[in-house]
């Protein structure tokens, strides 16, 4: 998936590809991701962004070492 970062551009309604949540991301602008603690790597298997809580979870598992996979 490629995604364009495009000037103002209108926020991005996603569903989440960890538990279909829906939410908001601002490509254009400051999205709420921006300002988490932590850095993910964006996803390479065609699936889209996470919402809040399971990009939260993920980063836990992240620091304790426990990937799926």
């Amino acid at each position: 998936m490629t995604i364009r970062l495009e000037k103002n551009a209108p926020p991005r309604q996603l569903h989440c590809s960890g538990c279909g949540t829906e939410f908001t991301c601002a490509q254009s602008g400051r999205c709420w991701c921006a300002d988490e603690s932590f850095r993910l790597p964006m996803p390479t298997d065609g699936s889209d962004c996470l919402c809040p809580d399971c990009l939260r979870q993920a980063a836990r598992q992240g620091e304790t070492g426990n990937h799926a996979g």
